[in-house]
């Protein structure tokens, strides 16, 4: 029986390319005993009945594909259960490809009513809309009647429900293929065999409204020879405190950073201070602050944070959090930092100086495995790469996972739909977060929660896995009244 599951919140589910995508499709075609559109034209008629039981009117846009007969066959199981249904049908039937074709005409000897683009229709609030006009297969700005199809979904006060993903979006990425006008937004999607990279980054996050997963029935066994691309990040489970833990236990975290007014154009103590806080609500045994600069005045350093030299740390039993508001200082402790500390997370500048230096970057290859986390934005990603941020937004899977193996660590390319990724490893989609991380020291807050998570775990890979979602997590749940802030994102954990 094809279940259909809500996947908006975290949960292991798999996530594939378009052309991974292909492979396990052909496979299961082979095998299964319907034909997939059969399952996937009931697995949308299914959800639409369960959202909107009473529509007014279903509506379905079908497509010149087997997007289109996946539309098709839906419709046919909603007339068939006497919901008042009509489908818009934007292809000639004879250019319809073979499953398509066959779904178009058992849904004409049914008595479907179907309709060509020409004929003038609307939609109330009470109505529903299945987009079913252009899937994976789409590769370019929809045009024509495709393009007024797509604005008049958006006009329409009517609930829209996306087959597979929102027409319009590049399912690998979560780019648009033109402008924001030329992709549907939908209410609901519903993503078929798996889920896309596209749909959970990116400008996804916004069109696919709530996002669910059916799997069509694919076996288990089938992802033995065509594994996902990646998988949702999931929480781990915490691990319980014992009762004869001590601060020592606990793991001890050094945030090097924080240059002074004097080094650069302003001061950005304040970025480390933040780390540093974050660690400290986080569950970090002891943190201190080896700032690059004057420590701040009036009382901006939290009590619990001890100040010292970077020359006394005793890095070899430490994890270090480097980077963080560290500027043009943070060129001359890199070497020694990545050298000797037992475990490492560069973020900020400490990025930038392993991306200009070769002599950084081989200390960082040689560092021990699971033992270092990059936490780069895009910008950053596209500095160590030696490319461009656009390159690195087309296609942020491969960007991170390049990362990873390039320098053998773990990698949190941040952004909507942060990708985590580690040699051995499947890759993490985070799904966790939203648009009120946009402000200022946010990702220092990350990079201290991170080195926490690495402290205690001693583990690179399930810290950042653990600390990542926990950050977005806090967004998540943050009441709407209140206005988010690094500083108080940082002790949101009480």
């Amino acid at each position: 029986m094809t279940t259909t599951r809500l996947i908006t919140a975290p949960a292991p589910a798999p996530v594939c390319t378009t052309a991974r995508l292909r492979q396990l499709e052909a496979q299961w075609q082979g095998q299964c005993p319907r034909p997939l559109m059969d399952l996937a034209g009931l697995a949308v008629a299914r959800l639409a009945l369960a959202l909107a039981p009473h529509a007014r009117q279903i509506c379905v846009l079908a497509g010149p594909g087997n997007n289109g007969g996946d539309g098709l066959e839906a419709a046919l199981h909603l007339h068939n259960w006497g919901r008042p249904i009509h489908v818009r049908l934007y292809a000639h039937p004879d250019q319809l490809p073979v499953d398509a074709r066959r779904a178009y005409d058992r849904a004409l000897e049914a008595g479907v009513p179907l309709h060509s683009p020409q004929v003038p229709w609307s939609l109330g609030p009470a109505d529903l809309c299945i987009d079913a006009l252009l899937g994976l297969g789409s590769t370019r700005e929809p045009e024509g009647a495709l393009r007024e199809a797509i604005a008049q979904i958006n006009q329409s006060p009517a609930t829209v429900l996306a087959v597979d993903t929102p027409t319009g979006l590049n399912p690998d990425n979560g780019q648009t293929f033109g402008s924001g006008n030329s992709v549907v937004r939908a209410d609901h999607t519903l993503t078929l065999l798996a889920a896309k990279p596209g749909l959970l980054m990116g400008s996804g996050r916004d069109m696919c409204g709530q996002l669910w997963l059916d799997t069509l029935q694919l076996p288990d066994a089938l992802w033995q020879s065509t594994p996902p691309d990646a998988l949702i990040n999931a929480p781990s489970d915490a691990n319980p405190i014992a009762h004869a833990s001590h601060k020592g236990t606990r793991g001890d975290v050094a945030i090097v950073g924080g240059q002074s007014q004097e080094g650069s154009s302003t001061g950005m103590t304040g970025a480390a201070v933040l780390a540093a806080t974050a660690a400290l609500h986080t569950g970090a045994g002891r943190v201190i602050l080896s700032l690059l600069g004057p420590a701040p005045v009036g009382g901006a350093l939290p009590p619990d944070v001890m100040l010292s030299s970077i020359d006394a740390l005793d890095l070899p039993r430490m994890t270090v959090v480097a980077g963080c508001g560290g500027g043009q200082a943070m060129a001359a402790p890199m070497g020694r930092l990545l050298q000797y500390s037992a475990r490492l997370v560069l973020d900020a500048d400490a990025l930038n100086m392993v991306a200009k230096d070769p002599w950084l970057q081989d200390l960082l290859k040689r560092r021990p495995p699971r033992t270092t986390i990059l936490t780069p934005h895009p910008l950053e990603a596209a500095r160590l790469l030696g490319t461009h941020t656009t390159q690195v937004q087309d296609d942020r899977l491969n960007a991170a996972q390049t990362l990873a193996q390039r320098f053998g660590c773990c990698v949190a390319l941040k952004g909507s739909g942060t990708v985590l990724a580690c040699p051995g490893e499947t890759s993490r989609i985070n799904t966790t977060g939203n648009g009120r991380l946009a402000t200022g020291g946010t990702g220092d807050v990350l990079a201290g929660m991170v080195g926490a998570r690495l402290a205690q775990s001693h583990d690179a890979w399930s810290a950042v896995m653990h600390a990542v979602w926990e950050h977005g997590q806090r967004a998540d749940a943050w009441p709407p009244s209140r206005t988010l802030t690094a500083s108080a994102l940082a002790t949101a954990n009480d």
